[in-house]
């Protein structure tokens, strides 16, 4: 496909689009509790969260998140020296948990790497834990004025627009990165980076974009052509495979349940969950399951599935319960090293997945 030039568009230069932009940005810029008025410095600290949060997360899910962070740990040198458990407690319910265990390690690496100073350039923030490229040039843009260049979904989907772009995506990302980067001012690179995300979020939107009130309106080639709805073109997604297991909720007469630490390395690693079989594409193996259960108990299948979706994923348990005594004794299957008993009334506090919560509430439902 070739490349769309910059060139003029209704009789407003492309070149004139960070100008307009920027003064769109002025007047209706989100409230947001990361975010500086232009002009004032940011605080890269702040910055940074943010962005680590907001990676595939809805900006409505992080801010109770950002704002419980930094009650708790207002600097990077309090983050720092938190406990990891104590990180991933915070954490849970937000999702896609390396992310946390990427926060805790790169807060140390900027403490004692680099003096409790996030560094400036790309390259750099490139070189800490849990930073990609898009997160690389969001801090470096709007904490430090680098001319940088983020491009998220919001921004892919202004840009596509604008220039009518009709190479599908995920193919078409280094053009619109490229295309995107050439609007990229030398003055506030940050604000404008911020102001294409607000744009894509508020106006630009997926569905039913609200031209009308579009400060780019008459530089968009995609409203001109009466596209501006089909764009960007994605690449049709496979569906995505369906993986099986089975949930042991074993409760205590006097009201604790087991749970388990998971394995130090992948999916939910050393987060908390309830014991249970191995995730698996197709049936259940043949046999009795209650075999491999963490207590021997009479165990009850709750009725329904709990069904939950990862990136990659579809999951569906089944949840089977049990009451057993205060003092039951672990089986082989348990893998006792990693269990504990938890009181139901910290469980809220507890360092658990959203698909584990799902497992307890529904194993629990009829209590």
């Amino acid at each position: 496909m070739a490349k769309v030039a910059l060139v003029q568009h209704y009789g407003d230069p492309v070149e004139n689009i960070p100008d307009a932009l920027l003064d769109w940005y002025d007047r209706e810029r989100r409230d947001l509790p990361w975010r500086y008025a232009p002009g004032t410095e940011a605080d890269p600290y702040r910055v940074w969260l943010s962005e680590i949060m907001l990676q595939q997360t809805t900006v409505k899910t992080v801010i109770p998140y950002f704002e419980r962070f930094l009650k708790l740990w207002p600097a990077v040198e309090d983050l720092a020296v938190a406990d990891e458990e104590e990180v991933l407690q915070a954490w849970s319910g937000l999702g896609y948990y390396t992310r946390a265990r990427n926060l805790h390690a790169c807060a140390r690496r900027v403490v004692e790497e680099f003096g409790s100073a996030f560094p400036r350039t790309e390259a750099e923030l490139l070189t800490l834990p849990g930073i990609g490229p898009y997160t690389a040039a969001a801090i470096a843009a709007i904490a430090f004025g680098e001319r940088a260049t983020p491009v998220d979904g919001n921004i892919e989907r202004v840009t596509a627009r604008l220039f009518a772009v009709r190479e599908a995506l995920p193919d078409a990302k280094p053009t619109l990165r490229g295309l995107a980067g050439r609007l990229s001012p030398a003055d506030r690179p940050g604000d404008f980076a911020q102001a294409m995300m607000d744009l894509g979020a508020t106006v630009c939107t997926p569905k039913r974009p609200s031209c009308l009130v579009c400060p780019l309106k008459d530089a968009c080639e995609a409203h001109a052509l009466g596209v501006e709805a089909e764009l960007p073109y994605r690449e049709a997604k496979p569906d995505r495979p369906v993986r099986r297991g089975i949930a042991f909720l074993a409760v205590t007469d006097d009201g604790n349940v087991l749970l388990r630490r998971r394995p130090d390395t992948g999916l939910l690693a050393r987060m908390l969950e309830v014991p249970s079989t191995e995730w698996v594409e197709g049936p259940q193996p043949d046999g009795d399951v209650i075999k491999t259960a963490p207590v021997r108990a009479d165990w009850w299948q709750v009725p329904g599935l709990v069904v939950h979706t990862f990136t990659h994923f579809r999951l569906e348990i089944e949840v089977y319960r049990a009451v057993v005594p205060s003092n039951a004794t672990l089986t082989f299957w348990a893998d006792s090293a990693r269990c504990r008993w938890v009181p139901r009334g910290r469980l809220a506090g507890e360092a658990l997945p959203t698909v584990m919560r799902k497992i307890i509430a529904h194993g629990l439902k009829s209590d």
